[in-house]
């Protein structure tokens, strides 16, 4: 048995013996560099950083491109780094998996350094401010899901713990908040060197370099107006030239560690398999498995300098085409057929994505979806092909059963996803006067799935629990009442569907919000409403008999 701890140069046999590629680098030499000389933090410790952000870092440290480590600063779960990453070296298992049952093991050691980002831990606070102050930074990347950017409430309010965060001189009380927390930690590079670093969002969402930007200057303006900060530091967060924010489209289905994965590494010969279940629901493991396809498109604009990212794969272009790419991935070819399983999936009871690719309706459902609704009126990015892209998801990427990924993951933060997902494919239709929102009907469908899925009761009529989701609580709230056979709902959807936080504008003045109330009071209907429905519409409807 092999283990992450064990020394992979001297025991090379040993991990080649169960299946697994080892670096040709020394780990300390990584280590050594990536703390004296930093050039590259990655905010986000979870699966999708472990699963593709460390690989490109591999990769770049074995061809001679990066001479450091990534630092990794994780600002939501403690245990994440005293368990997993502090545990084990700060090395991981990347597992690929092939639609074809092989997979291909890599032991990772691209990561110098990882701290717990916050408040309550002043220590690594520090050490992660100083990794800010050295002016050899180029790139603080980040993976921490679109909530993760959110300064405010459903009503719009700064949230209590941003609140505090702008009240307080930060130079007194550590920020709490992790973008007030950023916020300050530029504060330290700009009052050291003031050296330029890229701000890059590779979360899965449009214009995310954006929701970045606009995070990190509110911050800093409120500071201002309290007299915390100078105004040279607004200028110089303002100044793409001196602190800039690429926009990213990622692509790469990362699931939580699967024990299935876990039994046939430890058949294999690797001994370090154990599934972490944190107290803040974190599900982590010291492997991470992720499937064979992935896209990562750059923005290339980076005032200090960058990593060779070509040379691992990552597309460089201007913001027009991330955009474009995005917009195709994000609005039209995976994450709306994505979000539409998770819907469905969870309602009608599976428990994997790749078992619901074998119910002819649901791969019906996303076919409409992705090449009827969302591809005519979505652009080419020219670098990525939109038809093969949802070809290649369809046929490959989503039937693949070791791919262990759940309807139940991806429905976490469908509030915070849908504006994107469907809000954007929406608003072309209201506003091309060559098409009409009348010809939208598994879209609309689909949202009034999701207020169905809001009332936490499935198919067969039995509760079940929603995933996390910051707006389920006051969504639920609004939809109190509403139950099985329930037909006059219009009182309380109303406020939903008109809410343009939620689908990006109200569905009623662009035409679809009388239809989604239509869908809703069948999907009430009674038991197996859900799957009639769905089945019916196909019938009616479906460009694909």
């Amino acid at each position: 048995m092999v283990s992450l701890k064990d020394d992979y140069l001297a025991n090379k046999d040993s991990f080649e013996k169960a299946g697994i590629t080892v670096p040709t680098f020394n780990q300390t030499d990584v280590i050594s560099q990536g703390i004296k000389n930093p050039v590259w933090v990655h905010f986000g410790g979870g699966n999708l950083f472990r699963g593709f952000h460390s690989g490109i870092a591999q990769s770049l440290i074995e061809q001679g491109e990066l001479p450091t480590g990534v630092s990794v600063i994780e600002t939501y779960d403690d245990a994440v780094i005293s368990e997993i990453y502090r545990a084990h070296n700060n090395r991981h298992l990347s597992v690929v998996m092939h639609a074809d049952g092989t997979f291909d093991k890599t032991l990772n050691a691209s990561v110098a350094a990882s701290y717990y980002f916050n408040a309550s831990d002043s220590e690594s606070f520090e050490e992660v401010a100083k990794i800010f102050e050295n002016s050899s930074l180029q790139v603080a990347s980040f993976s921490i899901t679109e909530k993760g950017y959110n300064l405010t409430d459903s009503a719009g309010s700064y949230i209590p713990i941003v609140q505090s965060d702008i009240d307080n001189d930060p130079h007194h009380n550590l920020p709490k908040n992790n973008m007030t927390a950023l916020t300050f930690v530029l504060l330290r590079r700009f009052k050291k060197t003031a050296a330029p670093i890229a701000l890059l969002s590779t979360d899965n969402f449009s214009k995310n370099g954006d929701k970045l930007r606009n995070s990190v200057l509110t911050i800093a303006n409120e500071w201002l107006l309290k007299g915390f900060v100078p105004q040279d530091f607004v200028d110089y967060l303002s100044d793409q030239k001196q602190v800039s924010f690429p926009y990213s489209m990622i692509d790469r289905i990362t699931p939580n560690p699967s024990e299935e994965i876990g039994t046939r590494l430890k058949k294999d010969g690797f001994d370090d398999v154990e599934i972490v279940h944190t107290p803040k629901h974190t599900n982590i493991a010291p492997f991470a498995n992720t499937e064979e396809v992935h896209y990562l498109v750059v923005e290339d604009n980076f005032p200090n300098g960058r990593p060779a990212f070509e040379k691992a794969g990552v597309l460089m272009t201007d913001r027009e085409t991330v955009n474009d790419a995005d917009q195709m991935k994000v609005t039209a070819a995976l994450n709306p057929l994505h979000t539409a399983l998770a819907i469905f999936g969870s309602i009608l009871g599976y428990k994997s994505i790749s078992s619901e690719m074998k119910n002819d309706d649901l791969v019906n459902l996303i076919k409409n979806i992705g090449y009827s609704e969302g591809l005519p009126v979505v652009k080419s990015p020219g670098i990525i092909d939109p038809k093969k892209f949802i070809d290649q998801l369809l046929q490959k990427r989503l039937p693949n059963p070791y791919i262990p990924d759940t309807p139940q993951r991806i429905a976490t933060d469908t509030s915070q996803k849908i504006p994107v997902r469907y809000g954007e494919t929406i608003k072309r239709y209201a506003s091309n006067p060559s098409r009409s929102t009348n010809s939208l009907e598994f879209i609309p469908l689909t949202i009034a799935a999701w207020l169905r899925y809001l009332l936490a009761i499935d198919d067969q009529g039995q509760k079940f629990e929603p995933s996390p989701d910051p707006f389920l609580e006051p969504l639920q709230r609004k939809l109190s009442g509403i139950g099985l056979g329930s037909t006059n709902i219009h009182d309380q959807v109303a406020p939903i569907l008109s809410d343009s936080r939620y689908f990006g504008s109200n569905l009623y003045e662009v035409g679809l919000g009388d239809k989604v109330e239509k869908y809703f009071v069948k999907l009430l209907s009674g038991e197996n409403a859900v799957s009639k429905t769905l089945h019916e519409t196909l019938e009616d409807k479906s460009h694909f008999k």
